[in-house]
Order: C-alpha cells, then structure tokens, then sequence
C-alpha cells in the first residue's frame, strides 16, 4: 500500500508520462495483462488509457489488476489509470529506491 506522499510523488513522476497500454473493445483480456505486466517490470510507473469503445469499468480493472498483477493504482482520473509496481529485475528499479525513502 502506498502513503499519500509517495502516492504525490508517483502522481508528479506520471505527469509527463505517454499512455504505454490501451484497452479497447476486447476489453481487459489475458495479452493486455501481459502487456501491462511486462511495461511495470521494465518502467515501475505506467499510465493506462481505456479507449472510448470498451465497455471496461476503471474501478474493476484497477481491482483486477491489483488483485492479478500486484500493483498500486497511483491515480485514476476520467479514463487513464496510473499503475506502479516495484520491478523485478534490480537493474530496472528506478523509481523503487526513492518511493521507499518517502
């Protein structure tokens, strides 16, 4: 679970961050899990957009994805969700050390 502090920090951070995953018609499916898994071990911090066409919910894909993945949802504001994950693999942590330290 994340602080508020760390939780402003990662909001800060995610500001000027592209949407890298976008969820569209096929709705939440088992490749965009992957996708989404894949992104937070290599960046820690994404941002994820449901398209105008999917008929997803932002609250249950941000409780699926916490439950499934194991992330923090940082933000969820209209229809882009900000997820961030400890990576993994060492070389990939980043962000991790100065969430910590907040």
């Amino acid at each position: 679970m994340l602080t508020s502090k760390q939780r402003a920090f990662l909001k800060a951070e995610a500001h000027s961050l592209k949407p890298i995953v976008h969820i569209g018609k096929k709705g939440l499916n088992d490749p965009v899990k992957t996708d989404i898994r894949h992104a937070l071990d290599a960046r820690e911090l994404i941002k994820v957009t449901l398209l105008q066409n999917t008929d997803e919910d932002i609250h249950e894909v941000a409780d699926i994805l916490e439950t499934e993945i194991g992330c923090d949802t940082v933000l969820k504001i209209g229809r882009i969700l900000i997820l961030y994950k400890e990576s993994a693999k060492k070389e990939n942590r980043k962000l991790s050390p100065k969430v910590k330290m907040i």
